[in-house]
C-alpha cells in the first residue's frame, strides 16, 4: 500500500494497478498488523476489485477473519473490500505456537 501510495504522487498509480490485476497470484502478507486508513482501504478495494473473477490472490494475517472489519475507518469501505475479500475465499485457519517462538525454543532452549 506504500508503494501505491508512492504511485499516486509520481503519477504511475493506474499503470501499478492494471501490472496488479495481470499478476497471476498475488501475495499480501501481514494483514492487520496496522489499522488502514481510507485512503488505503480505497487502494486496497481497486486492486482486489480489478483481480476479482480474474486471477487469485493470497492474503496472510494473524488477525482472525472477524476482526478485519475494525481495521478499515470507513464502514462503507470496509464493507465493499471484505465482500471481496471474504465471499469468494477459501480460509486455512492454522492453530497453535508461532514456528518462529518453536525454533527460538529448540535452538536455545528458551523462548527468544
Amino acid at each position: 500500500l506504500a508503494h501505491l501510495h508512492q504511485c499516486q504522487l509520481d503519477g504511475t498509480y493506474l499503470k501499478q494497478l492494471k501490472q496488479l490485476e495481470k499478476i497471476e497470484l498475488l501475495l499480501l502478507d501481514d494483514l492487520g498488523l496496522e489499522s488502514m486508513s481510507p485512503i488505503q482501504a480505497t487502494m486496497l478495494l481497486e486492486v482486489m476489485e480489478d483481480r476479482y473473477d480474474k486471477s487469485s490472490s493470497i492474503l496472510i494475517s494473524q488477525l482472525p477473519v472477524k476482526k478485519w472489519y475494525g481495521l478499515i475507518e470507513n464502514p462503507t469501505a470496509a464493507d465493499a473490500l471484505l465482500d471481496r475479500l471474504v465471499h469468494p475465499s477459501y480460509r486455512l485457519e492454522l492453530k497453535g505456537e508461532s514456528l518462529r517462538k518453536e525454533q527460538g525454543v529448540a535452538s536455545t532452549g528458551k523462548i527468544d
